[in-house]
């Protein structure tokens, strides 16, 4: 699935494209359109033909088009969407299943192989992004402000950092090479990280992320960037889908399990299970205990 650093790549390639753009049709695949858009044709071409379109944003994994009369089309790519910018004439795409056709001669092209894609016009961006919990690149994300959101918790490290509305955009690519770069299993209770591993996983989330837009995007097996081309992300990773192969760092074969319902990969020996840290009255007991057997 795309996550960040690939759905950003796709709005930097997209947005000096469409901006300024008037959409003078849409077509949609008539297999496609309740899953994609959830309304008939006709309205989703009422809501888009004649609209210009002012801006492309992105929060977390969500591609955010500002349309002339105040709304949105918020296009989440799922598992397997693709949009490409092509000229008219362009040959379709492999798996097209709709179209947006632009007043300069262009297309957005959307392919999608299992049909998970969505695209919403809302209101306002907000219904949307007001349901995510921060960026892990934000800058306004302090390393205290990510730590308390891992405290106390008892589901797996692994499990709060994908749910977006604890952090947006991150997905199983990026937490696995977060927490193998930061050597933190990712079966650990998140509130069982020390303060100090908590710190490794606030700057490791980051940089994998921004590694990740670097190398625009991963391009395992569906993704690709806003003109149809793969990205080198997948060339540079650590653990994620190297099931068997040795640990650059130690030499360990990597190994899989499944966590909190997702493939999980990471290096027995970099990421041991961490030790449960004794609660206050845990270790009152214990002194207590040697004292009596003193």
């Amino acid at each position: 699935m795309p996550e960040l650093p690939e759905v950003e790549t796709i709005r930097r390639d997209l947005e000096p494209l469409v901006t300024g753009r008037s959409v003078v049709d849409v077509e949609v695949d008539p297999g496609t359109i309740g899953l994609l858009a959830g309304v008939p044709l006709e309205v989703l071409r009422a809501n888009l033909v004649g609209r210009t379109i002012r801006s492309l944003g992105r929060r977390g994994k969500y591609l955010l088009f500002e349309l002339d009369d105040g709304r949105w089309l918020v296009v989440h790519l799922r598992m397997t969407g693709r949009l490409v910018w092509r000229p008219r004439a362009a040959p379709p795409e492999a798996y097209q299943r709709a179209v947006i056709r632009l007043d300069d001669g262009h297309d957005l092209r959307w392919s999608d192989l299992r049909k998970f894609g969505t695209w919403r016009i809302h209101a306002s961006a907000g219904e949307v992004i007001d349901r995510l919990g921060p960026e892990p690149i934000d800058a306004g994300l302090s390393e205290a402000a990510f730590c308390r959101v891992l405290a106390g918790r008892r589901a797996p490290v692994k499990a709060v950092l994908l749910d977006q509305r604890r952090f947006a955009g991150l997905g199983n690519i990026y937490v696995d090479e977060a927490l193998y770069a930061a050597r933190i299993r990712p079966d650990t209770p998140a509130g069982d990280l020390s303060r100090a591993a908590m710190g490794r996983l606030y700057r490791a989330c980051r940089e994998v992320l921004e590694r990740g837009i670097a190398h625009r995007g991963a391009s395992f097996r569906d993704y690709v960037d806003g003109q149809g081309n793969e990205g080198q992300q997948h060339m540079f990773v650590q653990v994620f889908r190297r099931t068997g192969k040795p640990c650059y760092a130690c030499g360990t074969p990597i190994a899989r399990s499944i966590v909190g319902g997702r493939a999980t990969h990471y290096c027995p020996r970099c990421q041991r299970a961490a030790r449960r840290p004794r609660r206050a009255s845990e270790a009152r007991v214990a002194g207590e205990e040697g004292r009596d057997a003193g």
